[in-house]
């Protein structure tokens, strides 16, 4: 079949590879404009169209899809067959995502009508899912509402971090997103069941910030799922400290709830890290993290640049 490919980050990838592998060709990718990366901000293109203009497939970065008028004509004249849709960024309109002979379908990075969204899998480690899994649909006007072509369940590791998790999701639904394409005549169209819609709403830099307040085992899963993006941080005094890594641990500087530390207080400082009060008597030892403008260290050598000691809050 003749594709029109919409993707933009690295997990939109193992789809891309796999139509191509499969014998169908891509006659247009459409991807998010270039955007600023790395210390020195410089535009960098999306690793979709990085891919793309490696293997000579024609690529167009509409800055505002639904009224991209020019983008609507790119489309016609590629005259698709289908559609594919993986993480692309934006809300396809109608005149598009209706376009082709068997419209358009999306790879979805969970277990539809659940996590709604543009961050499905850091949702699903936040909240300590045991499952999750991934979703084909057919696109409509309502952002991942359509019907339901196939899905598939797999669990998710005890301590598996958001970006771990979606690359594995992204090789899951590159395999399903195939096995569709191959019976797209014959699948039946399953509707959500409305009522069971949760939503995964784009996490802000600001949801990053670690509350001490709460159970070790909660901001075990802050830092799990956002430690790579936005970025799970704290501050000590004015300066901010993204924490790369680390783990609940039990500490005899918490025998209790009526006399623990107060939360985000330094208990304890050594090679293995930097031990930190939670909330209900816990604590929780930070591995690695990363100062502000600087690079990923160990907890221990950041403690041995940095005055401070037991008893410094972690504010």
């Amino acid at each position: 079949m003749n594709i029109v490919f919409f993707g933009s980050p690295e997990a939109a990838l193992p789809s891309l590879r796999a139509v191509i592998g499969a014998g169908h060709v891509v006659r247009l990718v459409i991807t998010q404009p270039d955007k600023p990366a790395g210390r020195g901000r410089k535009l960098a293109p999306s690793a979709v169209k990085a891919f793309a203009a490696g293997r000579g497939i024609p690529v167009i970065e509409p800055a505002r899809i639904r009224t991209d008028e020019a983008a609507l004509e790119r489309v016609r004249t590629a005259d698709p067959d289908v559609n594919v849709v993986v993480a692309y960024g934006q809300i396809i309109p109608r005149a598009i995502h209706s376009l082709p002979r068997y419209r358009s379908i999306n790879v979805h990075f969970s277990l539809l009508p659940k996590y709604r969204g543009a961050a499905p899998v850091q949702w699903t480690v936040l909240n300590g899912d045991p499952e999750t899994g991934v979703t084909i649909i057919e696109l409509n006007d309502r952002m991942d509402e359509g019907d339901v072509l196939a899905q598939e369940r797999v669990p998710v590791g005890p301590r598996e971090t958001a970006r771990a998790l979606e690359t594995r999701l992204a090789d899951l639904g590159a395999g399903l997103l195939v096995s569709t394409l191959a019976r797209i005549e014959i699948t039946p169209r399953l509707k959500q069941e409305g009522s069971l819609a949760t939503l995964a709403p784009k996490l802000r830099k600001e949801d990053g910030r670690v509350p001490w307040s709460e159970t070790a085992g909660r901001v075990d899963r802050r830092v799990l799922a956002l430690a790579e993006r936005p970025g799970a941080f704290a501050y000590f005094g004015e300066k901010r400290v993204n924490i790369v890594r680390g783990h609940p641990v039990e500490s005899p500087e918490c025998p209790g709830p009526d006399d623990a530390a107060d939360p985000g207080t330094v208990l304890r400082i050594g090679k293995t890290g930097l031990e930190v009060a939670c909330g209900a008597a816990t604590s929780y030892l930070i591995e690695e993290l990363q100062p502000e403008g600087k690079s990923v260290m160990s907890a221990y050598a950041f403690s041995l640049g940095t005055k401070i000691a037991p008893g410094d809050s972690l504010g």
